[in-house]
């Protein structure tokens, strides 16, 4: 089992996205079934996902699939290797612009069911004590 990444660039080892497509910051909390990260890279203006200028709520989604895949390799002892997003459920949204967020962000994921070929997570990310979105995401492992 793996250390705690304790910053943007440890975390960045362990997921398969490379340079600026790297959102998460740091681990807040981890165990066996759950993470808990933040992040305050939907801020940075050039964030990879901003389109004219924005960067639509929607794009949180990635942060939590992000979180999931941390997950996945802090539990296994290497970096995630490369997964497709083949569902999304029960996806909430409660704000159109994930950058209008002053503070960081927390990006929470919840593994209900992991295996060698792919994972299901509930996910949710809050700002300010505010839920922003909610959903579960399943993946399958390249």
């Amino acid at each position: 089992m793996l250390t705690l990444p304790g910053d943007a660039a440890a975390v960045a080892r362990l997921v398969p996205h490379a340079g600026s497509m790297s959102l998460l910051d740091r681990v807040l909390h981890w165990e066996e079934g759950r993470i808990l990260c933040e992040t305050a890279r939907h801020r940075d203006p050039a964030h990879p996902l901003r389109r004219d200028g924005i960067l639509p709520a929607i794009c949180g989604v990635e942060f939590a699939l992000q979180a999931m895949a941390l997950h996945g390799a802090l539990g296994e002892g290497a970096a995630q290797r490369r997964g497709f997003v083949s569902s999304l459920r029960d996806v909430s949204l409660r704000l159109a612009l994930l950058d209008e967020v002053p503070g960081p962000l927390e990006v929470e994921a919840e593994a209900l069911v992991a295996e060698a070929s792919g994972f299901i997570y509930r996910f949710a990310i809050r700002g300010e004590g505010e839920a922003l979105l909610e959903g579960q995401a399943a993946v399958i492992l390249a």
